[in-house]
């Protein structure tokens, strides 16, 4: 991915005072993993990308708050995996059954490989919580500690939910392979 922290701060910097060439560096740099992000975590790529694009704009609205001594990155990444949840949980509750093509999307580096395919299908039968974990460290490559502060959870809870996503992604991916 090209740009350093240094653009990155740079980019943070000239939006916070109003400058769009910034803003659209910084989204540009972003976007890709947050719409990734969001993506495999509600299957459903319409949604996916309200979800990253919602997202962003939240983290533009709250720029001023930012710390631009942190990265942006996980700042992003927290607010688009915890609508992600909130829109998986809403879909649960109204009991709208989707079938997005998430298979498609996770495996889309190898598209012909059945195991990928298989992985994904897995993934996408996941709990919204245990699929964002698993998308964070996996996927990612956060580690538990910063997926932990990523989602406001105790560690021991994401590496829980870790060990549970992972049991039973091993679980669906063993059947499917039958």
């Amino acid at each position: 991915m090209a740009g350093s922290h240094g653009d990155e701060r740079a980019w943070i910097r000239g939006a916070q005072q109003g400058s769009e060439t910034d803003l659209e560096s910084l989204f540009r740099h972003h976007w890709p993993r947050a719409y990734r992000a969001a993506y495999l975590v509600v299957h459903d790529s319409a949604a996916a990308e309200d979800i990253a694009q919602e997202a962003f704009l939240a983290a533009v609205r709250s720029l001023d708050r930012f710390d631009r001594r942190r990265p942006f990155g996980p700042w992003l990444h927290r607010i688009v995996v915890n609508r992600a949840i909130d829109w998986s949980r809403a879909r649960a509750l109204r009991r709208e059954v989707g079938e997005g093509a998430l298979a498609v999307v996770a495996a889309s580096d190898r598209p012909e490989n059945p195991q990928s395919q298989n992985l994904a299908s897995a993934l996408a039968e996941l709990s919204p919580e245990h699929r964002a974990v698993i998308v964070l460290r996996h996927l990612l490559e956060y580690t538990p500690g910063e997926i932990a502060e990523l989602l406001g959870l105790p560690r021991g809870t994401v590496n829980s939910r870790l060990r549970r996503g992972l049991d039973e992604l091993a679980h669906q991916v063993e059947e499917d392979t039958r």
